[in-house]
């Protein structure tokens, strides 16, 4: 496989990179601003993001839209609709997206959990290559989010580190400070190799290999995620643990997405793991 987005990829990226920036929130409260997720429900709506895969969209073009809008913060629906509408293009015809808000008010702050159904009901009317194949976008386009929210994260204690100052120093001049970013980076590098891999997998490799490749993605964005969140709370010291710093947000996502078609390193075979 080819890891290099092409100029179309590319500009996809930018596009939902800028979305996000521009709409997504900015501050834990902005997070209750219903005119800016208004405007933001109508221009994601506009984009036609959520029916990429019936546009003929591949895996790797839904991460890509998932992972910008997981480093944003995007809290309106993409998963659970791009989800359903890759079911609908499957079955050809249309399948009804679920909303229930309450279920992840008091974790997910982001809301990006509305709509998302991890075992439909119409997945028993598909082929066995099918269902494998919706369920190896569904673990890919999770872990893009997953990889997304560390994004955002460790940026978030980057730009902290840059202008807290501690005895006359910025922080980020400490190597102690220097080192836990390094790792954070290293640990989001590595989370982008797996996840491009089960994002092309979902559509060029055999049906049970992409679920594979989904499940090896899943474990590891799941784990770097959740230290590279801890980490930029620990960065931001004493005011990363409070309601005012999104930081927490962050965590709050990664810690939603990871429990969306679940998997654990016991999950998974030697051989899975290159290891025979």
């Amino acid at each position: 496989m080819d890891v290099r987005l092409t100029s179309e990829q590319q500009q996809l990226r930018e596009a939902a990179a800028k979305l996000a920036d521009d709409l997504g929130p900015d501050a834990v409260g902005e997070l209750s601003d219903e005119g800016r997720r208004a405007r933001l429900e109508s221009t994601v709506a506009a984009t036609e993001w959520r029916t990429l895969r019936s546009d003929g969209a591949s895996g790797v073009e839904v991460a890509i839209v998932a992972e910008e809008f997981g480093r944003g913060l995007v809290d309106v629906p993409f998963l659970g609709p791009v989800l359903a509408d890759d079911l609908a293009r499957r079955l050809d015809r249309e399948v009804a997206v679920e909303s229930d808000e309450a279920a992840t008010a008091g974790v997910d702050l982001t809301r990006s959990t509305v709509g998302v159904v991890e075992a439909p009901d119409e997945l028993a009317e598909l082929s066995s290559e099918d269902a494998l194949r919706w369920h190896a976008l569904a673990l890919a386009a999770s872990s893009a989010d997953l990889v997304g929210a560390a994004r955002g994260a460790h940026a978030l204690a980057v730009d902290y580190a840059k202008v807290r100052e501690q005895y006359g120093s910025t922080i980020g001049s400490y190597q102690a400070v220097a080192h836990l970013l390094a790792e954070g980076l290293a640990l989001i590098e590595g989370s982008i190799s797996v996840l491009r891999h089960a994002a092309w997998a979902v559509d060029e490799l055999p049906a049970e290999d992409a679920v594979r490749a989904g499940k090896i993605a899943k474990v590891y964005c799941a784990r770097a995620a959740r230290t590279v969140c801890e980490t930029a709370i620990q960065v931001h010291g004493g005011i990363g643990n409070t309601w005012e710093c999104l930081a927490h947000v962050y965590l709050r996502r990664v810690l939603v997405a990871t429990e969306l078609w679940p998997v654990k390193l016991e999950d998974l075979e030697v051989t899975d793991l290159g290891l025979s």
